[in-house]
């Protein structure tokens, strides 16, 4: 249990800052197997006459699924998938315990099957609490940004990473 957390100078540097270009792929496959997996029925998911009867170019990625990062040995995480130097790692915070804090998700456009999208992560907050079970805790707040080959932002992810 973290006593006392004091946030470093070089941790507020880190603020704002985004991280290197990352690539999310969207297929028909990848979204089949999301909506399978969090039990959507919804045709649209499923076959593409019914997505595009109701508008959409491909199948439409499902609420909260945002393509597959490109995995590429030696240059992505072994557990993310996203870039090894994002130029922000956990482990600088010191504190060894995470907990999801939440996320939050703001669409633009529609996200469809062929899509290849671009993805930045930031920090865009720091902030120490108390836990009566935990006691303090780092609650990191980070937007990831995920844009067309337009340049379009189509959404953005807003969540919390909790630390302690």
């Amino acid at each position: 249990m973290a006593e006392k957390i004091e946030i470093k100078d070089e941790w507020k540097a880190q603020l704002g800052i985004d991280s290197p270009p990352w690539t999310y792929e969207v297929t028909t496959t990848s979204i089949r197997a999301f909506a399978r997996g969090v039990g959507y029925t919804d045709p649209v998911y499923y076959d593409i006459d019914v997505a595009r009867a109701a508008g959409y170019q491909n199948l439409p990625a499902p609420p909260c699924y945002l393509g597959t990062p490109v995995f590429i040995p030696g240059k992505s995480d072994d557990t993310f998938s996203g870039p090894v130097n994002s130029g922000m790692s956990l482990l600088q915070f010191e504190l060894v315990n995470v907990l999801d804090g939440g996320t939050e998700v703001e669409y633009f456009d529609s996200i469809c099957a062929g899509d290849i999208l671009t993805a930045v992560n930031r920090l865009v907050g720091l902030d120490v609490r108390e836990s009566k079970a935990l006691g303090q805790m780092l609650i990191l707040s980070l937007e990831m940004e995920y844009k067309n080959p337009t340049g379009k932002v189509v959404m953005i992810s807003r969540g919390q990473t909790i630390l302690y």
